[in-house]
């Protein structure tokens, strides 16, 4: 990752710590993480959409690692975090931008290109349904309320932060499975994360978005017509998210394509890097 340059971009009110290579000149395309990750999250993405020509930019969100962490949930709707997308993409670009996200990065990049298309040329996310489709499908499916328990524990105020944090983080460790695969994860790579965790008001800062929800955190409750094409990747063995809400997903919206990974879980980014590459890389040049 010699070829990544790191800058502080002002946007929206907050400063984002981003991670960029690729050619400068290049079409833009934007990576957003999701939780409980950061930047690093997108590492094994990044070369190979430089070397394809592209200037990627990969923000830590407002809330992870060095970005700012304003406190109140209210600074965490599903509104802000777009807008502090748009404004990203505005500094390095006149033109729109590709924009690709997983999990909770993958909500926001689905907000945006539902609610300000002028700005996406295309979308990728990955392990993660359309805002308005899970909130649609969901109460009516009950063996996702059992995968979805724990952003009701989210709302507690300050016990999750100690849940979170305890015995080094073993939780959020466990989540990705950070310490459990080594082939995987290297002692470099787990460092980073709990470094980027332990960042002073980080977890309450995640921990907001979520709390956020309840605040219209995920948007419009009824699916909007999608302007913009999208590619839906999905790993079949998330734990966290039924596949139900991605088929439902590509049925509301029909103007994209879902893939199914198998072997794969919410984590596919990391556990099958060269096909997710390769899928972002057949989309973007169709």
């Amino acid at each position: 990752m010699n070829d990544i340059t790191f800058h502080m971009i002002e946007t929206n009110g907050v400063t984002l710590h981003t991670a960029s290579a690729g050619p400068k000149d290049g079409p833009l395309a934007v990576l957003l993480h999701g939780f409980p990750e950061f930047w690093y999250g997108w590492k094994s993405q990044i070369k190979p959409l430089a070397d394809a020509g592209y200037h990627v930019v990969v923000p830590d969100q407002r809330g992870y690692n060095l970005s700012d962490k304003p406190e109140g949930i209210e600074n965490y709707t599903i509104d802000t975090l777009r807008d502090d997308i748009i404004g990203l993409i505005t500094h390095f670009t006149d033109d729109k931008a590709v924009v690709i996200g997983h999990d909770w990065g993958g909500a926001v990049a689905w907000h945006l290109a539902t609610t300000r298309p002028q700005y996406v040329e295309k979308l990728i996310t990955v392990n993660i349904p359309h805002p308005a489709v899970m909130r649609k499908v969901t109460p009516f499916y009950p063996p996702q309320w059992k995968k979805s328990s724990y952003i009701a524990f989210f709302q507690l105020p300050e016990k999750p932060e100690r849940r979170l944090s305890e015995d080094n983080y073993r939780v959020l460790d466990h989540a990705i499975g950070l310490s459990e695969r080594p082939a995987l994860f290297s002692r470099e790579d787990v460092d980073s994360y709990k470094e980027a965790w332990g960042r002073k008001g980080a977890l309450t800062a995640m921990l907001n978005w979520y709390r956020a929800i309840r605040a219209g955190g995920l948007g419009p409750a009824v699916p909007l017509k999608m302007p913009v094409p999208y590619r839906l990747i999905w790993g079949v063995n998330d734990r966290a998210l039924s596949k139900k809400l991605a088929k439902e997903t590509k049925r509301m919206i029909p103007n994209g394509d879902l893939i199914f990974i198998d072997d794969a879980s919410h984590w596919v980014i990391h556990e099958k890097p060269r096909i997710v590459s390769h899928l972002i890389h057949e989309y973007l040049q169709q």
